[in-house]
């Protein structure tokens, strides 16, 4: 049976989102205000994202009440809202219809002929940035809805025409099988999610499912770097485009690959074994010199030239939290990071690596109890390039505190490898242990996906700045 798209319907004039403070709920919510819907929102927090709703005629309201379903014709949940929430209760008695935010960006994405859906277990913010750029600057006009902000675009939402559209695709809670791509990234697979996936066989066959959702006309660009993904390639039927930095059958690759003083690439860009081009980065770590082939790769199969390619990623510095350059004071340079994967954690360190310094201190922040509790051998094996790590507590984010893990253990953990972790809690403590302790010289990170951000807001005012 056809899926109906809601927002094709006429009598859809009025789109209430539950939660709409949320990246991705006010990305759609300013995506649907552009396309003449008359939109209303609840959230609990105000924020710059819900006043710029409001300047662009949104309705916001700053609690969740029964009373704010003011008779919309659809609205929109995502899954951190509970059934007792009185929005959900009350659209349901009145038999308004409810969709989940994933389905409704899957519903927009039908609005756009070219859909481009970035997948994978990491990276997916900063590819879909790449990708943006280039596009924006091969003049293509897109319409993007990112997880992040960039600053090129004002956020985390670009309205544009009504060609090509840009987006991130989540796997979690199998959020992006509800979508419609007409070329999608995969950049890696891993085990993550373990609040919902039951391990990497399910996760792949997730994976394997969004990849049925490319018409076989359309394409899936590919890292067959990682053996994950690369694993699924025989049971695609689309058009296959495949990338990687140590894969000699891939596509696209790169080589001769020199880093600079904050650590970003300079390569020769290789396509069927050709060197065709020289691209420079403005982001700093082997990883994003991945990243940005899966970029390549993408925006010239949808026929970007490489002279836009060049010019839209040397332009890309980067997106709010990932290798976030926040100060220096002291000559103490202070950088923030989403990292919040054992993975990831390894991958921004060593990104760190080919930054001038002479001790990298790390300011980790655990996100979730499942996660810490899944990985802990994991994390504590990835922070082999950090000097000295300092824990802070773990973000609780959707979860509930039952004691079976904390940052204390990790603590441990890391030490039991060889490396000095200390354990200090709270942000306060923390800086002022950064401001008594670090010199001239260092480079302090503070990461995660939670807000450990403020240490370097506090350790930077504490220094003067």
């Amino acid at each position: 049976m056809e899926e109906i798209n809601l927002l094709e319907l006429p009598e859809i004039k009025h789109v209430h989102f539950i939660g709409i403070g949320g990246v991705s709920m006010s990305g759609l919510a300013e995506i649907l205000l552009s396309l003449g819907y008359k939109v209303s929102g609840s959230d609990m927090k105000a924020s710059n994202i819900t006043q710029k709703l409001e300047k662009l005629g949104a309705k916001i309201y700053p609690y969740h009440s029964e009373a704010n379903i003011d008779s919309p014709d659809l609205v929109v949940y995502t899954v951190a809202v509970k059934e007792n929430n009185p929005e959900m209760v009350k659209a349901k008695e009145l038999s308004i219809p409810i969709i989940d935010r994933a389905a409704l960006l899957g519903q927009v994405m039908k609005k756009y002929p070219f859909s481009i859906a970035v997948s994978g277990t990491h990276g997916k913010t900063t590819t879909t940035s790449m990708v943006t750029m280039i596009i924006l600057e091969s003049e293509f006009d897109p319409t993007v809805h990112i997880g992040g902000e960039l600053q090129a675009i004002g956020g985390n939402t670009h309205i544009g025409g009504n060609k090509y559209f840009i987006t991130e695709a989540c796997e979690y809670y199998e959020s992006f099988l509800k979508f419609h791509p007409y070329l999608a990234i995969i950049l890696n697979i891993e085990v993550d999610h373990v609040d919902y996936f039951t391990g990497l066989e399910h996760i792949k066959d997730t994976f394997l499912k969004f990849t049925a959702l490319i018409p076989n006309e359309g394409y899936l660009v590919a890292c067959i770097d990682d053996e994950n993904t690369a694993s699924l390639l025989d049971k695609v039927s689309c058009n296959i485009v495949t990338y990687g930095l140590n894969s000699p059958n891939a596509t696209w690759s790169a080589k001769d690959v020199t880093f600079d003083d904050m650590g970003c690439a300079t390569f020769t860009l290789v396509k069927d074994k050709e060197s065709i081009s020289t691209i420079k980065l403005g982001v700093p770590g082997l990883h994003n010199v991945s990243n940005s082939l899966a970029a390549i790769a993408s925006c010239y199969t949808l026929g970007c030239d490489i002279e836009a390619i060049k010019h839209g990623l040397a332009r890309f510095t980067g997106t709010h939290k990932r290798f976030e350059f926040k100060g220096v004071v002291d000559n103490i340079k202070v950088i923030d990071d989403y990292a919040h994967h054992p993975s990831e954690v390894k991958a921004t360190l060593k990104a760190a690596m080919n930054c001038g310094h002479s001790k990298v201190w790390c300011v980790f922040q655990p996100h979730t109890y499942t996660r810490t509790k899944a990985f802990l051998d994991e994390f504590a094996q990835s922070f082999s390039d950090a000097d000295v790590v300092i824990l802070a507590d773990i973000y609780a984010a959707r979860e509930i505190d039952t004691g079976e893990v904390n940052s204390s253990m990790l603590a441990e953990k890391i030490r039991s490898t060889g490396k000095e972790a200390i354990y200090l809690g709270g942000f306060d403590p923390i800086a002022k242990y950064l401001v008594e302790n670090a010199s001239p010289g260092d480079l302090i990170i503070t990461m995660g996906a939670g807000d450990i951000v403020k240490v370097a807001d506090l350790f930077l005012k504490n220094k003067g700045i």
